[in-house]
């Protein structure tokens, strides 16, 4: 049976990665291996311990306590970016799972009844539906409530926790603004009512700069307690600070930009532009630059730990890793994680479901490579097979970006010699955030 979430952490602390989360709660309670890397175990098992029916249009058979709203959304998302029209019950069920005041919970049992105060509100899975909904169109309102939701919420610093009226992290802070960019609602104009900061003010102060030691300069935090290099946080914020979300539009053959990780002089940060420190795309400059550092030392992939365990490859967080280096344009220091990527995250996807086929979909497309031929596996088919029946496509058989392929479906990145990394989610990117990953 899934693991209950300790009682000092939010539920929407689990947001991001959710639904791997759960899969790390199952692992852990069986004494079996880190989760990061487990791959024993499937989506399609029932709900452990769970009598009830699944909702109509939900994907996934787990349980969707911590993680349903966010798995949904990346799941509609994904399907929308690669030409799949989702099944309306699946439109449907997260539209509906939204509270009056326009907040998402991760999941309403009964999303007849009204929220109230004990209702866990969560600035991620609000988040996350934003995106998802404002890519599949019509749903105006909808989208109008979150927003406001979410500005309402804004911490004094500019920044976002998962939960309303905690500590900004990096993370929340980062997918708001991803939510926030798709709405069309400027990020650089959203300003706390008490400060009149904006969600770049807050994410930058997570950043770790030339007073670190220098294997972490140029890294986030995740929080500034502890104030410790965070590649999960890193990867978020590099997105984030460029003011993109889960989606990120393939480069295609354009110039690949360098990595050029934190330079300091005379204990200053040098950037090329918005002051000294290079401002948002500084700061996202530098974390790919500490991204690029960990993935060569770790052999093309990043490492993490659930409490008690050894240091295990991360097949989620270098997902989130390449996806930051592909909205940073960074293309040929993506082309080994990704290789990596294709070699390790069928099984990985495979065990954690939907929202972990979104998260290699949503970078596949990120990174200009056909999702339905990733490493041997069809990620688009795998997806579709976790939920309802899609209605349809606007593309079939193909990605929506498919004329930047080649005649023999060869990427246009791979014909130039580099190749791209995967990653999402928020996403991308989804994190039961337990903060688990040091690096």
């Amino acid at each position: 049976m899934a693991q209950q979430a300790p009682a000092t952490h939010p539920v929407a602390f689990l947001a991001r990665r959710a639904a791997m989360a759960l899969a790390a709660a199952a692992v852990l309670g069986g004494a079996a291996a880190p989760a990061a890397y487990a791959v024993d175990g499937a989506d399609s098992a029932p709900a452990a311990g769970s009598s009830k029916k699944l909702p109509e249009g939900l994907y996934g058979t787990k349980d969707p306590q911590y993680d349903g709203v966010w798995r949904q959304s990346l799941a509609l998302l994904a399907q929308h970016t690669v030409g799949v029209r989702p099944a309306t019950s699946a439109v449907r069920w997260l539209v509906g799972q939204q509270c009056a005041d326009g907040s998402f919970t991760a999941f309403r049992a009964e999303p007849g009844k009204s929220c109230d105060a004990r209702t866990m509100r969560d600035t991620n899975q609000t988040a996350a539906a934003v995106q998802a909904l404002t890519a599949l169109g019509g749903h105006d309102e909808t989208i109008r409530k979150a927003v406001n939701w979410l500005k309402s919420v804004q911490n004094a610093d500019g920044g976002w926790s998962s939960m309303a009226g905690s500590p900004s992290d990096a993370n929340s802070t980062s997918v708001v603004i991803g939510a926030l960019a798709a709405a069309g609602a400027k990020p650089e104009s959203v300003t706390s009512k008490k400060g009149g900061k904006t969600p770049y003010d807050g994410l930058l102060t997570f950043r770790l700069g030339c007073d670190a030691e220098e294997g972490e300069r140029g890294a986030f935090t995740f929080q500034l307690k502890g104030a410790a290099a965070n590649a999960d946080a890193t990867a978020a914020a590099a997105t984030g600070a460029l003011g993109k979300g889960f989606v990120v539009s393939p480069a295609g053959g354009g110039a690949d930009t360098p990595v050029k990780p934190l330079s300091c002089k005379d204990g200053k940060a040098a950037g090329k532009s918005g002051g000294e420190d290079g401002g948002p795309a500084g700061a996202a400059e530098g974390g790919a630059g500490y991204l690029v550092a960990q993935l060569d030392k770790n052999g093309h992939h990043l490492l993490s730990a659930m409490p008690g365990q050894e240091k295990q490859p991360d097949v989620g967080n270098t997902a989130d890793a390449v996806v930051a280096l592909a909205a940073g344009g960074h293309r040929s220091a993506a082309r080994q994680p990704l290789k990596w990527l294709e070699k390790n995250a069928s099984a990985w996807a495979r065990q954690n479901g939907p929202a972990a086929y979104a998260q290699l979909v949503l970078a596949a497309h990120a990174t200009g490579t056909d999702p339905r031929s990733f490493g041997g596996t069809d990620l688009v088919t795998a997806l579709n097979a976790t939920g309802p029946e899609p209605a349809g496509t606007t593309t079939p058989g193909k990605d929506a970006d498919a004329a930047e392929k080649s005649d023999g479906g060869v990427n246009v990145w791979w014909v130039v010699g580099v190749g791209l990394a995967v990653g999402a989610g928020i996403g991308f990117l989804l994190s039961g955030r337990r903060k688990k990953n040091d690096l």
